[in-house]
């Protein structure tokens, strides 16, 4: 069987990669991006360079994004030179960003108008899972249109969901983000108030991670606020554009969690700070000089 071709948008740390292992596997790429280095890599492994969206679609049986926000998917999409007035009947795009549910849900409709499908299909794991092929994928969409992508999703992915109906994948990875950066935040203020009540970290470590509190995210923020080794991989910006879509989706269904707002509002002020580039633990060091 012939393999689709594939148009790719958004080849960073992750996504490169990404590119890199179907290009491994025999997939033919079309691609576009701002980064030419990237861009540059991809070509010489075989790929096809366009320069707008509009073009990708129109050479791509699937186009797939994995761009930071709602807003850059959504301007990939719309108007004149974007994927929707280029996307051929039958195709597929796939969206591996995290996304705000409502915005995916848009999309796929207007997708739908022009005979095309659309999944979400967010990630977990590390750019190194996936050159290799190891991501863990949280899918969502019509389940013809999943069956239709998912050998390509395998070739991608260790672990590979079925969430439901499209916007399932990026409400699970908000609810996912909203855990572990909370989970983080709580954790690096509690070394920090620690630290404040002169209690050593050390100590207070060995009590907490003898108990069931005791987890990796645990140990990444250790590793900071003990170690001063900085080893999560993921930014504060992330965390805090991930954290917002989190409180906006809960607005979108009429309601709110006051846990997440708060970790909302001490995410911006880690990125007031000029902290937004350091990974999450870090925020330990704005608990550390907080005054009231």
């Amino acid at each position: 069987m012939t393999k689709p071709t594939i148009g790719f948008i958004g080849l960073g740390l992750m996504g490169g990669n990404m590119a890199e292992c179907l290009q491994n596997n025999g997939y033919d790429l079309v691609v576009m991006g701002r980064n030419k280095e990237a861009v540059a890599k991809t070509v010489a492994r075989g790929a096809v360079e366009v320069s707008t969206p509009k073009e990708l679609a129109q050479a791509s049986d699937i186009v797939m994004l994995c761009v930071t926000t709602s807003e850059v998917v959504e301007g990939l999409v719309y108007g004149d030179d974007g994927i929707l007035a280029g996307i051929k009947q039958g195709a597929d795009v796939i969206d591996f960003g995290t996304s705000i549910p409502a915005s995916t849900r848009k999309i796929a409709s207007d997708l739908a108008t022009k005979g095309a499908g659309m999944i979400d299909a967010p990630l977990g794991r590390t750019p190194a899972h996936a050159k290799d092929g190891l991501l863990n994928i949280m899918a969502a969409g019509e389940m013809e249109t999943y069956t239709k992508v998912k050998p390509v999703l395998d070739v991608l992915g260790e672990n590979v969901f079925h969430l439901g109906d499209i916007g399932a994948g990026h409400v699970t990875k908000l609810i996912n983000n909203f855990m572990g950066m909370t989970t983080v935040c709580t954790m690096a203020q509690a070394f920090a108030v620690a630290q404040r009540a002169g209690v050593d970290r050390q100590q207070l470590f060995d009590i907490m991670s003898a108990g069931p509190s005791n987890s990796p995210f645990m140990q990444f923020c250790k590793n900071y606020a003990v170690d001063g080794v900085s080893d999560l991989g993921f930014s504060i910006a992330n965390a805090s554009k991930d954290i917002g879509y989190f409180v906006e989706m809960l607005e979108d269904m009429g309601t709110r969690a006051q846990i997440a707002e708060g970790t909302d509002a001490n995410l911006k002020a880690a990125l007031e700070a000029g902290m937004g580039e350091g990974n999450v633990p870090e925020i330990f060091d704005l608990f550390l000089k907080q005054a009231r």
